[in-house]
Formats: C-alpha cells, structure tokens, sequence
C-alpha cells in the first residue's frame, strides 16, 4: 500500500514538473496579467492623491512595472544563461561536505532513477515559485501606491518595500531557472538567497527603526510582516537544508556523485 502511494506520488510529480517545463510560457504569461490586474488595483488606491494620471507618473506606474516585470526577466536571464539540454561544469570547489560520496561520470548519472526534478524535488520547485506571487500579494495588499504628495516616512518605507518585492522576487526565480535547467549551483545560490532574504528583513526592521515620525501602527504592523517573512525563511531553510545537502537525487542531479553505504 505505501509503495503504491508513493508511486502515484512519484508519477504526480513527474507530471508537474513536466507541465511547468513545457508551458512555462503559459505561467509566465498568466502571471504578467494577474500581477498587472493586482497592480492596477493598487494604484487606483492611493495613500495619497496623484496630481495627474499615475501612469504618467514615475512614482505611480513604473514601481508596480518592476514588481512584474523584475521576476520575469530573472526567469529569462537564467534560462538564457543555462540552456537547456546543456551538461553544465560542476564547481571548482565543493561547498557540500556532509556524508560520504563516490563520484559519477555526468553520462551515468543521467542515467540513474535518481537523476531529475521529481519526487520531493518537485516540492521545492514549486515552492520557490509560489514564493514570488505570495511575496508580491504581501507587498500589495500591506504598501500602499505613493500618490503625489506623501510624506518623508512613507516614501522612505515605500522604497525599501519595494526594493525588497522586487531583489528578492528576482532572485528566487533566477534560482528557480537554474533548477529547471539542472545548474549544479543551485544550491549554494538557493542557499545564498535564503541568507540575503534574511539580511533584507532585518536591514529593513532597522532602517524603519530609524525612520522619524512613522506612526506606531504601521511600525508596529511592519515589524509583524518582517517577523513573518523571517520566521518563512528560517522555516523554509530547516525544512530544505538537510535535503538538499544529503538527498540522493540533490547529489546526483546537481553535484554528480552517489552516496557510499
């Protein structure tokens, strides 16, 4: 019973990771147009008034321009730079210590059942993805459009939010195309991005901290958001960490060696 359900578990992500890889135009399609549409709708509520239409406005329409567009053109960026079918050179240097290895021939560990996106991997892809409209949903629905004649504070916070969505959005699906693509620095930068999420939290806690005239409720709601997204990192990298350093298929696809008994 177990192995027939981790069978049909197994056939599942096969079928997943299969229909991202094959329409990820249609994704990357479908999320241009939701993330307009929530961008729209932000805009047409302003924490202050526009002095004319926001799209002719620098501060209303091309924020909302780099929060789409941003994790769109990491996407490409990364396919262009790890093209597909390619066997890519593995590290110099391996980071990846833990356990015990025996190296494979990049031919022979293509051919192994370990070899690929599937099984739990699939969850990490899917996870790094849902990471970028879930972020984005956060910075939309808890900063408002700037509007023409907001205060010092709010600019300030808004600016730093915005660097955030956009950094961050672009980095997580840069690492997204490295792993679609089988890079072998896919973890180390995953990793890497794990640690710069971290660091973007709690820069911005303190860069608010020392923010004059921001007034207790948004400091207060702010600290919550932050202390969220930190808690989502710490749990994330916990949870994905020993994964990717002592999986079998993380070692096979991505480092080429297999482990030693």
């Amino acid at each position: 019973m177990v192995r027939v359900v981790k069978d049909h578990l197994y056939r599942k992500s096969v079928a997943v990771v299969l229909s991202m890889q094959v329409n990820l135009e249609r994704i990357v399609a479908i999320w241009v147009l939701a993330a307009a549409f929530a961008c729209g709708l932000r805009l047409a509520f302003p924490a202050t008034p526009y002095d004319g239409p926001p799209w002719a406005s620098g501060t209303g329409l091309l924020p909302y321009l780099l929060v789409v567009g941003a994790p769109v053109g990491s996407l490409l960026l990364g396919l262009k730079l790890f093209p597909a079918g390619r066997i890519h050179a593995q590290p110099a240097f391996r980071l990846a210590q833990v356990g015990r290895w025996r190296k494979l021939d990049c031919l022979k560990a293509r051919e192994m059942s370990q070899f690929g996106l599937y099984g739990v991997m699939a969850s990490l892809l899917i996870g790094i993805a849902v990471n970028v409209p879930v972020r984005t949903l956060e910075f939309l629905s808890s900063i408002p459009a700037l509007g023409s004649y907001s205060p010092s504070w709010f600019i300030g916070l808004y600016g730093v939010m915005l660097a955030d969505v956009v950094i961050l959005s672009s980095l997580y699906m840069f690492a997204f195309a490295m792993a679609l693509r089988l890079a072998p620095l896919f973890p180390r930068f995953l990793v890497m991005v794990w640690g710069v999420d971290l660091l973007a939290q709690l820069s911005i806690a303190k860069l608010v901290a020392g923010m004059d005239n921001v007034p207790h409720g948004v400091d207060a709601a702010l600290l919550d958001m932050l202390t969220g997204n930190v808690k989502k990192v710490l749990i994330s990298a916990a949870i994905w960490l020993p994964y990717l350093l002592l999986s079998d298929r993380v070692n096979v696809t991505f480092r080429q060696r297999v482990s030693v008994k």
